[in-house]
C-alpha cells in the first residue's frame, strides 16, 4: 500500500483499491499544500469569503480532521484536536503541521493490512468505521477542502489550476 514519496499523480485506472485510496488522497493532500505557495501569512488568513474560511483555516482543519480520524479514533491514542480552531502559526508552521500529521495518518494507513478492519472508535455516534470508509471519508473530505482553497487562492491573486 505503500505511496512512491514525491510522485502525486492519479494512480493508473487498473491499480489495486489500498493504492488507488491513498494515491488519491495524498495528491489531495500536496493540491491544498500547492494553494498555499508564495503566499503570504497575511493572505492565507484572509478569509475569502463570509463564514471566514482562509487557506490558514482550511490546512488547521485538515491537520485535526487527519489526526482524529487515523489516530485518535483508529488507533485510539492521542487526544482529540479541535478542527474548527483559529489557525496559529504562520504558513510555513501550517504547511509543516499538516505534513506531520499527514505522516502520521499514513503510518496508521500502511500498518492496516485489511480495508475492512475497523478502528478503535468513532468520530460520530456509530460503531467505529473500517479503514476503507475513512479512506473515502478523507478523499470526499479532502477533495471538498481542495475546491475551496482553488477559489480562495484564484480570490486572492486570481491563481488557477493545481
Amino acid at each position: 500500500m505503500t505511496t512512491p514519496r514525491g510522485d502525486f499523480r492519479p494512480p493508473g485506472l487498473n491499480a489495486d483499491e489500498p493504492t488507488t485510496l491513498r494515491v488519491f488522497l495524498d495528491y489531495l493532500r500536496e493540491s491544498v499544500i500547492a494553494k498555499t505557495g508564495g503566499l503570504t501569512d497575511e493572505q492565507a488568513r484572509e478569509p475569502g469569503v463570509e463564514s471566514g474560511t482562509s487557506l490558514a483555516w482550511l490546512l488547521s482543519h485538515l491537520t485535526a480532521v487527519e489526526h482524529n480520524w487515523f489516530v485518535w479514533s483508529y488507533t485510539d491514542t492521542g487526544e482529540l484536536m479541535d478542527d474548527d480552531a483559529v489557525p496559529d502559526g504562520t504558513v510555513a508552521e501550517l504547511v509543516a503541521g499538516y505534513r506531520e500529521a499527514v505522516g502520521r495518518a499514513n503510518a496508521v494507513i500502511e500498518a492496516c493490512d485489511d480495508l475492512d478492519t475497523p478502528g478503535a472508535r468513532s468520530l460520530r455516534e456509530t460503531e467505529a468505521p473500517s479503514m476503507r470508509w475513512i479512506l473515502v471519508h478523507m478523499v470526499e473530505e479532502t477533495a471538498r477542502h481542495a475546491g475551496h482553497a482553488d477559489i480562495l487562492r484564484e480570490r486572492i491573486d486570481g491563481a488557477v489550476g493545481r
